[in-house]
């Protein structure tokens, strides 16, 4: 589960994984003799550049264009992915080159270029990212690439709502771009070396040498090999400043990887046929309803983690008012939720439908009890108890009175800090999307039993092969080669599966990885929000140690971290901190928002704090280009809301946006 903010830009995490009323955004004015008939594809279909890159253009999509330029659209017309063959001196010049010929007007100004190590053939990567003000919800991006002496130029040109929507099939363009004649690395038909002790320490290594640049005080790790367990341990602190050392049983928020537990116990379900994957919802569970009617009736039980019903991400609305929350209320927050894409046409992570996924497996276990309650003891006895996993728990207060890792962020001017953990207890009524508390101990015992496709040590079968797989089955894309199912996703961009899923709430990240072939497994729990820059080096270093794969994880986290602290000095010099005076003479004391709940604003001490009720954080103040000025929370733990003044009817109001949504907080007056 992903909360307020990346820390990396759009197209940087697309990168590394291979936010008033919506501005206009002009069609794209093309050199003449560039223009072209848009061709739409029914399929996903790989296409070649003149130049001889080949990649893929996405279902759905059109393509357009001639010469050397390709101009990719989604079904919306306000988004492109725009790609150019260039020859040129250097990155920058190629890009020059790339807006000469899609659009010769363009004059937005640069605000950033990092570099990217050299990946799949291609020996230089630099990604642009452009101005841009929070009205215009605009995405400008670029990223150049070389091969030989040879560009291809990538142009992310768009607004938030659709570069959200579509993320999974961006991902596949950018994912998809390689330089010509180039072979891609695969492993499969590979035998892996054992994760013997010498290959433990390599993995020890790199996780010891990636946390310092990070800034990741402690990591809990555990690896597992064909099906045993051959490593847990703990590197670093449970908090800065104070001396516990973090170790295979210290409990961290796993966020999303909940998720996958949820879904396992669906499957003990379906296995005693109390429902069934192709049952619809409604049969299941009568008062189940989303925004959308047809919706709704379409729902199977599969489809309730499945990222594939069109229900975008809502989240704003659970993170800011949860102080009253109760499991139905959250399932009654679903009957307010219209879907933005047709069912099954592309990935839309949704929480709270993994929320009503939990809640109702657990009403079928426990209908007399409420579904919180319920939840927690289905998942007690069905998963944790039979597994091991005795540290696990849904109890917070049990949680943090033993041994725990405490979460950290990036203070404003990007130094690790202790973070709040107000946000986190948002989750908490919400919990079978994102609740648990575990040790690297206790998760690659859950990883284990995916492994053996439910079959415990003492060899008692939990859940049935048939369903624990079906949960694997793909729902929907999300990339190249990669696949969201139920609560996991597979990959096979190496010729091999690989299953995972991540977990991220705030000053928490986690992941873990499978490979079902081999049964081969590692965990790794952190307690910084940085600490989700080291899961996919730490999934390549794995495979690098296995398969004598090319050395790539290495500088990729060097690349990461000095990509992520640029990104935090460039953003910090537009803030004002503390918050500019004149800025916040303007305000209201007091502002209200029907879905968000209420705001107050102070000023102590020439520090200014937005306090939602919930949680409450100091706020920066930013001068935009377009004039408008935004205040974005800075403390560790509740940073990067960004609230955006304005007027609405003669009075004042404060915009907060997500992806798809606007919210607006009203002056009480």
């Amino acid at each position: 589960m992903s909360l307020h903010r990346t820390v990396l830009s759009r197209l940087a995490l697309i990168l590394f994984i291979t936010s008033t009323m919506l501005a206009a955004q002009p069609e794209p004015r093309l050199a003449e003799h560039q223009q072209a008939e848009p061709e739409r594809v029914s399929a996903d279909s790989a296409r070649t550049t003149p130049g001889g890159a080949t990649f893929t253009v996405p279902s759905g999509w059109s393509i357009a264009g001639g010469m050397h330029l390709a101009i990719l659209q989604p079904p919306e017309s306000d988004t492109h992915v725009v790609i150019v063959d260039a020859q040129a001196e250097n990155a920058k010049a190629a890009v020059e080159s790339a807006w000469a010929a899609y659009k010769p007007d363009f004059k937005r100004p640069l605000k950033l270029i990092t570099p990217r190590p050299p990946h799949e053939g291609w020996e230089e990567r630099q990604v642009f990212d452009y101005e841009t003000s929070p009205n215009e919800r605009a995405v400008v991006e670029a990223l150049a690439l070389r091969a030989g002496t040879a560009w291809t130029v990538l142009i992310l040109d768009g607004t938030e709502p659709t570069v959200e929507k579509r993320s999974a099939p961006i991902n596949l363009v950018f994912g998809s771009i390689r330089p010509k004649g180039y072979q891609r690395e695969i492993f499969a038909g590979r035998q892996p070396h054992p994760l013997d002790a010498s290959r433990i320490a390599q993995i020890k290594e790199f996780v010891q040498n990636s946390m310092q640049p990070l800034g990741v005080p402690g990591v809990s790790l555990a690896l597992m090999d064909h099906g045993k367990i051959v490593y847990e341990g703990g590197l670093g602190v449970r908090e800065l400043g104070k001396p516990e050392k973090v170790d295979q049983n210290t409990l961290f928020m796993a966020a999303s990887n909940t998720k996958g537990m949820t879904t396992l116990l669906l499957a003990e379900l379906v296995d005693e046929k109390k429902l069934g994957w192709d049952q619809p919802v409604v049969e299941v569970y009568p008062a189940f309803k989303l925004g959308d009617a047809d919706t709704t009736k379409r729902v199977l039980v599969k489809n309730l983690i499945c990222a594939c019903t069109g229900l975008p991400r809502q989240d704003l609305e659970w993170l800011f008012e949860y102080k009253n929350a109760t499991p139905d209320s959250e399932l009654k927050l679903l009957g307010t939720m219209q879907p933005t894409s047709k069912f099954g046409e592309v990935f839309q992570y949704s929480n709270l439908m993994a929320t009503a996924a939990g809640y109702i497996g657990a009403h079928l276990v426990y209908p007399d009890r409420d579904l919180g309650t319920a939840y927690d003891s289905a998942m007690q006895e069905k998963i944790f108890n039979p597994l091991g996993m005795n540290s696990t728990t849904f109890d917070y207060a049990k949680a943090l009175a033993g041994n725990h890792a405490s979460p950290h962020g990036d203070d404003v001017d990007g130094k690790t800090r202790v973070a709040s953990m107000d946000i986190n207890y948002s989750i908490l009524p919400a919990r079978p999307a994102g609740g648990v508390w575990t040790s690297a101990a206790d998760l690659i015992r859950y990883v284990q039993l995916e492994s053996t496709q439910g079959k415990l040590p003492n060899g008692k079968q939990l859940v049935s092969p048939e369903n624990l797989l079906a949960r694997r089955a793909p729902q929907v894309p999300v990339g190249e080669d990669a696949t969201y199912g139920m609560g996991l996703e597979v990959d096979r961009k190496y010729g091999i599966p690989i299953v995972s899923h991540g977990g991220s709430m705030s000053g928490f990240k986690s992941n873990w990885y499978l490979l079902p072939d081999f049964g081969i497994g590692a965990v790794i729990l952190t307690n910084s929000d940085t600490g989700g820059l080291l899961e996919g080096p730490l999934e390549r270093r794995l495979l690098e140690i296995l398969f004598d794969g090319k050395p790539e994880a290495v500088a990729d986290i060097a690349s990461r971290a000095a990509a992520h602290k640029a990104q935090i000095a460039k953003d910090r010099e537009r803030l004002v901190v503390p918050a500019a005076a004149d800025a916040v003479a303007v305000l209201a004391k007091r502002y209200s928002s029907k879905e968000l709940g209420d705001l107050r604003v102070s000023t102590e001490n020439g520090s200014t704090t937005f306090d939602a009720g919930e949680w409450k954080s100091q706020v920066a103040s930013r001068k935009n280009d377009d004039g408008t000025t935004s205040f974005i929370t800075i403390d560790p733990g509740t940073d990067g809301f960004e609230f955006v003044v304005g007027e609405r009817e003669g009075k004042r109001v404060l915009i907060i946006r997500d992806g798809q949504h606007e919210y607006t907080f009203h002056e009480i007056v």
